[in-house]
């Protein structure tokens, strides 16, 4: 038999200048497991710390005095709540865009930005959930938004888009986080092979759910990480069409217009955008990954910001367009009152931060200077809130009845809140990667290995069967092609990342995951269709402006986002059993040198379960591939 190696001196090939698959596994693994936390990280989360902390004590005085301690009044009955929300609700596209359709347009350096990108939705979402609840004046009955049996057979209106920010918010945040945690499972099976320490390994293992990389497993998960993307593509889209129809549907100048959906969805997606490189920069520079995230994604991103900056300046002369097309005095009034009221200077301080600035990004000097990108992206950012504050405010302190005109000024307790969200958010970003304790370390590659073969010696074992390890994925594949021609079927390969036609090699053709996710996508949206028509025909109908009871144009919805809701739902739960996960433990975990697997090396696996499987002859057909080493696998008893 081949013997184990300590070491092995192939140098993989390179993966881009000057990294091979070993050396990018370090890079970005170190950042999570190195115990040396740079003191600006300490920094950083402690000013988010405070934010945190101060946001507590304003919701907890809110809670106990009421809305009242805000700057609402009337006819300003949103204010900063609403202007929040819809603001971190925009920076939260971003991630989404990244992680979705940038995959679905083949855009690899996507890959470098994604992970944190979407952990930056998750934490958008949650921030913006807040305000909401908060402006509802008694939160803790915020599930009278949801649809429940309860004892007075009462139902959410299915034809307020207040409910309907409900339905799409939530499944917003779902899909993110499923998309997150799905994208995280191979990333979560490398840390835990690489953790030193007992308890980070046992978490990350816990976490991994077993991954082990086989072919088996990354077909299935690239076929449903793909129709995630499919799902979370027009869900992007509809978020923030449903967050501009609380505006829309009023009768308000300034917010009854139909440029409302696409104008909230480009300005979402240009909002986010900044935010990534607000933090992609500092990133970059804190954990040293200047060569990860490179010149190349910093400029493509501001290349992204300028063009939907570009359809934002459109929808702004649309705008104005329309309100002077209109004939309407209320329209022409509310746009004079934008640029010369009270409020003046907000309108063109937005038009210098969003339109004016950001044109220097033109220039590929600009694009190529790192500083540069990072004061422009600062200036989106605080243009982008000062345009949802134009918007909510302006037409609400000037409607229609002169007699109910008032002014809005923020109290301490709307900027601590607000305030409080960043602290929040920026306290939930560093938490990714937090300190690592010091806690008792496991014993050293070598040693591990010694104990596991007295282990298997002292203990009753059953032969799982031979492993053989390659260094390439053109190995393994040559190694998978030549075990079909001699006969072999029951046989899996195991690698770090997804191979191209490997699972076909291997006699895997078609995934069940379609199939599965159409089901649950069937199941949501006739579901939901079904519980608005029941409710709202049999079991509570209400006398809407006339309107039918079965309107089913107000249906759309939220039986939209419930068919995104359960085929995402199915997609991850059908991914998960059809390969066999959670499993906590597989005989090949008993091999140290399979560990490799998440990181650098690619295996073969041939199982006693195969009818031509035969001690002597498949070990000599292993040998004669001329891997880096054959190994015998056995689940221990």
């Amino acid at each position: 038999m081949i013997e184990e190696r300590d070491e092995l001196t192939y140098t993989p090939p390179l993966i881009g200048p000057g990294h091979t698959y070993t050396t990018i596994t370090e890079k970005i693994s170190g950042v999570v497991l190195t115990k040396k936390t740079p003191l600006e990280w300490f920094a950083l989360f402690g000013i988010g710390f405070l934010g945190t902390m101060a946001l507590m004590v304003a919701l907890a005085y809110l809670l106990v005095r009421g809305v009242g301690i805000w700057g609402i009044n009337i006819p300003i009955g949103w204010g900063f709540a609403i202007v929040n929300f819809v603001w971190w609700i925009g920076i939260g596209h971003a991630g989404t865009l990244i992680s979705a359709i940038l995959l679905l347009l083949h855009q690899a350096w996507r890959q470098s930005i994604n992970r944190f990108a979407e952990a930056m939705t998750l934490f958008a979402v949650t921030c913006a959930g807040i305000f909401p609840l908060a402006h509802l004046g008694r939160p803790w009955f915020f599930y009278w938004l949801i649809p429940y049996p309860n004892t007075m057979g009462l139902w959410p209106q299915w034809r307020s888009p207040l409910v309907w920010d409900v339905f799409a918010v939530s499944t917003y945040l779902t899909i993110s986080l499923l998309f997150w945690f799905m994208g995280l499972i191979p990333d979560l099976a490398t840390l835990r092979d690489r953790a030193q320490n007992r308890y980070a390994r046992t978490t990350y293992g816990i976490l991994a759910m077993g991954w082990r990389g086989s072919a088996h497993h990354w077909h299935n998960y690239e076929v449903a990480y793909l129709m995630m993307a499919g799902l979370a593509t027009p869900l992007v889209l509809s978020v923030h069409t449903v967050v501009s129809f609380d505006f829309t549907i009023s009768i308000l100048p300034g917010w009854h217009s139909t440029i409302f959906p696409p104008y909230f969805v480009a300005g979402a997606i240009y909002s986010g955008f900044a935010m990534v490189l607000t933090l992609a920069i500092p990133l970059r520079k804190l954990y040293k990954i200047e060569d990860l995230i490179t010149m190349r994604h910093l400029q493509n991103m501001a290349k992204l910001m300028l063009a939907t900056g570009m359809i934002v300046a459109y929808s702004y002369v649309v705008e104005a367009f329309v309100a002077w097309y209109s004939a309407s005095p209320y329209e022409h009034f509310m746009m004079i009152n934008r640029a010369s009221g009270p409020y003046w200077w907000c309108y063109w301080a937005l038009i210098v931060t969003n339109l004016v600035i950001p044109q220097a990004l033109w220039s590929k000097r600009v694009r190529s200077c790192v500083p540069a990108i990072f004061l422009i992206a600062m200036c989106v950012n605080v243009g982008m809130w000062l345009e949802r504050f134009i918007i909510v405010v302006t037409s609400l302190h000037r409607d229609f009845l002169p007699s109910s005109w008032s002014m809005y000024y923020p109290t301490i307790w709307d900027w601590t809140t607000y305030a409080g969200t960043i602290g929040l958010f920026i306290m939930l970003f560093f938490c990714l990667r937090p300190p690592s304790a010091d806690d008792l370390d496991i014993r050293d590659e070598t040693g591990s290995r010694q104990a596991g073969g007295e282990r298997g010696m002292k203990t009753k074992s059953l032969l799982h069967g031979f492993l053989a390890e390659f260094t390439t994925p053109q190995a393994l594949q040559e190694c998978v092609r030549r075990a079909r021609v001699e006969g072999f079927r029951e046989m899996d390969a195991y690698t770090p990342f997804p191979v191209e036609g490997l699972a076909e090699e291997l006699g895997q053709h078609q995934s069940p995951m379609p199939a599965i996710v159409l089901t649950g996508g069937l199941i949501g949206g006739l579901g939901g269709a079904f519980m608005q028509w029941e409710s709202s025909v049999l079991d509570y109908p209400l006398n809407i402006g006339g309107r039918p009871f079965d309107s089913w144009p107000s249906f759309v919805v939220i039986t939209f986002e419930l068919t995104i809701l359960f085929a995402g739902l199915a997609g991850v739960l059908g991914m998960l059993a059809i390969n066999g996960l959670p499993k906590p433990h597989h005989p090949l975990f008993n091999e140290p040198r399979f560990d490799r697997v998440t990181q650098d090396r690619f295996f073969l696996c041939i199982s006693v379960a195969d009818p031509k499987f035969d001690r002597e002859k498949t070990w000599r057909f292993l040998e004669s591939t001329k891997p880096e080493g054959v190994y015998a696998v056995h689940d221990l008893a």
